[in-house]
């Protein structure tokens, strides 16, 4: 028994019906901070790619059923996706060993990049956007069914290994802008085409590792 799917998933109604929901709920919730806040970015993918982030991300972790497996390689697996969390959590700017000691400040973002609570001590800083730290904990929590699948592709998995250490390249400036910038910086760092080649390569890979065609 596999934990993914190993042919093109067909949608019933009820599934539509349940996302269509869920889309809608993530609209609202944007109009309702386009009419309310007075930091109004100028493009609208801004507001776009955490959502894309953040439904793909619950889609694959719902879908994926783990392979029933002895206790020794449950710990294995889930040792191995908190290890990936850390490595592309790092990389993608939730956090890194320097800081300022300003402490706890909390930055009112556009949904998904926020709220995001920002810690800075005086050896580490954490930046806590919700659709990073979402995206990155469904790839940890899809990287460990992986290892737990004993006989799935090991192709697929070092394709969505390395796709999604490669989509963190644009981010890593998020850390200063998180640190020193404002919602208009975010936004205007947000504006350049970068987020939309990570969002791509994110979605593929975490369609690499919840359908895997090379099986």
């Amino acid at each position: 028994m596999h934990p993914t799917i190993d042919h093109v998933p067909t949608p019933d109604t009820a599934t539509l019906l349940r996302w269509g929901a869920v889309v809608n709920a993530e609209i609202l919730v944007t109009l309702a901070y386009v009419l309310l806040s007075p930091n109004i970015p100028t493009d609208p993918l801004v507001y776009v790619y955490p959502w894309v982030w953040v439904t793909v991300a619950a889609w694959a972790v719902l879908r994926v059923r783990p392979t029933p497996t002895s206790q020794r390689v449950r710990w294995a697996a889930a040792v191995v996706g908190i290890v990936y969390f850390l490595l592309v959590g790092y990389a993608g700017g939730l956090y890194h060993l320097s800081g300022a000691g300003l402490g706890l400040s909390i930055h009112w973002l556009p949904p998904g990049w926020g709220p995001a609570p920002v810690y800075s001590a005086s050896a580490f800083t954490v930046v806590l956007m919700p659709f990073k730290v979402v995206g990155y904990a469904a790839l940890a929590y899809l990287v460990s069914v992986t290892v737990r699948d004993a006989s799935a592709s090991a192709l697929s998995g070092l394709v969505g290994l390395v796709s999604c250490v490669s989509c963190t390249w644009p981010v890593l400036a998020t850390i200063a802008t998180g640190l020193f910038g404002s919602a208009s910086a975010l936004s205007s760092l947000a504006m350049t085409r970068a987020y939309g080649v990570s969002t791509v390569v994110f979605v593929v890979s975490v369609l690499a590792l919840t359908w895997r065609p090379t099986r």
